[in-house]
């Protein structure tokens, strides 16, 4: 990932923040030769390392999880709050008019060695907390524990655990940092006038 200086992030604690928040990553590996891209949610556990761990599953059938289930590199890219920019937005438009459009961003690539777990309490455990961070805010939470044991343990059978210890993150904050104070309050305005809420928060936060 390019990552000028202007918008390169590397506090971990950041990071950590935007995978906790949009946790349905993309995560690429290497089998046979060849690219491969699986679409899941990871949890990622910050108190495990400085750079954290990374908890997933997948189906048995997975081809991910053929192989003899080696350990691998991998990469997980989580994709945070991402918008189209409008130069109508940048009253600077009006001034000169040498402006273009662009696309704000931010994301977090994490590098490791995926590795597998068929152990029943590890995929138990991580199957609960997963649950628990998507069903905690629901007046009703629905538990794993609510399903008939004998039901949950078939379930578990068809699935494989994954796990990655993070050893590099990178992250990228395209934020409008580029811009003049005046342009971005005028991105700020503009993306709040459309429901970009997430991103008008952090062109404000950046651009400090």
């Amino acid at each position: 990932m390019f990552e000028p200086p202007l918008f390169r992030e590397q506090r971990p604690e950041v990071m950590h923040a935007l995978m906790h928040a949009h946790p349905f990553a993309t995560l690429v590996s290497k089998a046979g030769g060849r690219l491969m891209a699986d679409h899941l949610p990871l949890v990622v556990h910050p108190e495990l390392s400085e750079n954290g761990v990374l908890r997933g599953h997948v189906a048995a059938g997975n081809p991910l999880a053929g192989g003899g289930r080696e350990a691998r590199e991998v990469l997980a890219i989580f994709q945070g709050p991402q918008v189209y920019v409008t130069p109508s937005w940048y009253p600077s438009k009006a001034e000169h008019g040498k402006v273009v459009p662009t696309w704000n961003y931010a994301v977090v690539h994490a590098y490791g060695m995926l590795r597998f777990h068929a152990d029943r309490d590890w995929l138990l455990a991580h199957l609960t907390e997963l649950t628990a961070r998507n069903e905690r805010d629901r007046p009703e939470p629905w538990a794993v524990s609510d399903a008939p044991e004998e039901f949950v343990d078939r379930q578990i059978k068809g699935i494989v655990g994954v796990e990655i210890a993070v050893e590099t993150l990178t992250g990228k904050w395209k934020v409008s940092q580029n811009r003049d104070a005046r342009d971005r309050e005028g991105v700020e305005h503009g993306l709040l006038a459309e429901g970009g809420e997430a991103m008008s928060a952090l062109v404000r936060r950046y651009g400090k």
